[in-house]
């Protein structure tokens, strides 16, 4: 644990000592500010401060996926491309240790990002009320969604060596999870169902940006997450065996 806790605070520093962390917090505020403005309060209508909310969840759930690919693409791609990959293989830590601690290094950085977004849905107070339940609600769903995205995005970053390769190759497997309910419609049950529920966004998060937290869509966030990380372990041990 402490191997991890280590790893984790040591890379979730090295987004704050480039400009890289700097520049994704500044992107995703402003794509979502603008987003929000436009389409949440700037619709020329009278909306309800649950609808507001909502639209803005769905918005933030496009944005939040994006930044998590980018997010993860330094992981281990960027020890392979810097050539410090073997010094830290050759170190007293296990695989898992190194995958996980990067994780949730990338994990909180994450966490501290949607944190930062928060003023957004409370501007809402301004013209109305809001329900933080709701609110909570949202913000649990984009962690989730954003963990199960960074999980693959690490798993990209650990099959190659070029974090632009990771940038794509992540988003390539982003997008198949994506369109996983277009396949289940034009598939015939039960594999339609199956299809379905595969999907990273269609079933598994309205439920929250309408402020309602599913327990089905929980383990399915942690199910992707645990896959992907299990995936990116046992890289990390091949290449470790080469």
């Amino acid at each position: 644990m402490n191997a991890i806790l280590l790893i984790a605070r040591r890379e979730l520093a090295g987004y704050f000592r480039t400009w890289l962390g700097y520049i994704i917090i500044a992107a995703v505020l402003v794509v979502d500010g603008l987003l929000f403005n436009s389409f949440a309060l700037g619709s020329g209508m009278d909306r309800k401060s649950t609808e507001v909310l909502s639209q803005f969840f769905f918005f933030s759930s496009g944005v939040t996926m994006i930044a998590s690919i980018f997010i993860s693409m330094r992981l281990l791609a960027a020890e392979r491309e810097a050539g410090t990959v073997n010094l830290l293989l050759s170190s007293p830590v296990r695989d898992f240790e190194i995958v996980l601690g990067k994780y949730l290094a990338a994990l909180g950085f994450l966490a501290i990002l949607l944190g930062a977004s928060l003023y957004m849905p409370a501007m809402v107070l301004v013209a109305g009320k809001i329900s933080w339940g709701h609110v909570f609600a949202g913000y649990f769903g984009l962690l989730l969604l954003g963990a199960a995205a960074l999980a693959v995005g690490t798993f990209g970053s650990a099959i190659t060596r070029s974090q632009i390769l990771a940038v794509i190759l992540s988003a390539v497997m982003v997008v198949a999870l994506l369109v996983m309910w277009w396949v289940g419609r034009v598939t015939d049950r039960p594999l339609s169902s199956v299809f379905e529920n595969l999907a990273l966004w269609s079933l598994h998060f309205p439920p929250f940006q309408a402020g309602i937290i599913h327990l089905r869509d929980v383990i399915y966030y942690v199910v992707v997450s645990y896959v992907a990380l299990f995936a990116s372990v046992r890289v990390l041990e091949a290449r470790r065996w080469r």
